[in-house]
């Protein structure tokens, strides 16, 4: 039996946990595949014949799929699970075929499982995205620090094409991964981490001007939830926002 959890899905790219139960060494039907596809996995293995022949897939062999690719499984090893992730081409990197996991890469792996089940898909996992997947291009170059400075101002001014990473890329005509690069060189912290740090001291002001709906507060600064704020602010301030309201009661600066 095989089950599928969509832990993510955006535009430009999802992330799915399947399970297979099955336990069989016959290949099943070819199933056609309908974009670029990566898969990890995260427990036992099975055998996939596609682009560049049969291999075993397991946590230390993963594998890039092509889009109209026709790919057949077989499980013989008893049960399986893996993160499958549908990726836009401007995303891919790499070519079809198998990919080598190393410690690096699990970890990776890992963390990005863990961004997947927060509240922070556009950035947070976006980010951890595009590090698992690759794309380490050139290095920073002269004319990233135009990019870079234009992207920090679209952030702060709150624009609609800030309001995810890889549509920021794109409205500069960069890829993510280089302005998720040159970005993290150049400013000294992620994207992720300056996006936060602007709604931050933006949810600051607010507090700091007697906002007591926090809620609306949340929702209008673009966090998941009232929850997600609160979270953003205690690991930047260290304080919750209910604690910076009787903070910051009566003071005005």
């Amino acid at each position: 039996m095989r089950t599928e959890q969509l832990l993510v899905d955006r535009p430009e790219f999802t992330i799915r946990v399947v399970r297979c139960d099955d336990d069989h060494a016959r290949w099943s039907s070819p199933e056609r595949t309908d974009g670029y596809g990566f898969v990890l996995v995260r427990r036992g293995g099975f055998r996939r014949a596609g682009r560049g022949g049969e291999l075993l897939a397991d946590p230390t062999v993963g594998y890039l799929s092509a889009p109209d690719d026709e790919e057949r499984f077989a499980h013989p090893y008893g049960g399986d699970e893996c993160t499958s992730i549908r990726l836009d081409p401007d995303l891919v990197t790499a070519r079809p075929g198998p990919v080598y996991v190393d410690a690096r890469t699990d970890l990776a792996h890992r963390l990005l499982l863990r961004a997947a089940h927060g509240a922070d898909h556009d950035y947070a996992v976006a980010e951890r995205l595009l590090r698992l997947a690759g794309g380490a291009g050139d290095g920073v170059q002269d004319k990233d620090r135009a990019v870079v400075e234009t992207a920090r101002q679209a952030i702060r001014a709150g624009a609609d094409e800030a309001a995810a990473l890889v549509p920021l890329a794109r409205s500069l005509g960069v890829s993510p991964y280089r302005l998720s690069r040159a970005f993290h060189a150049l400013v000294g912290v992620p994207l992720t981490r300056y996006r936060n740090r602007v709604r931050v001291g933006a949810a600051l002001d607010r507090i700091e001007a007697g906002e007591a709906d926090l809620a609306r507060l949340a929702a209008e600064l673009g966090f998941a939830d009232q929850a997600h704020l609160t979270r953003t602010v205690r690991d930047h301030l260290g304080h919750t926002p209910k604690q910076l309201t009787r903070l910051l009661a009566g003071v005005r600066v």
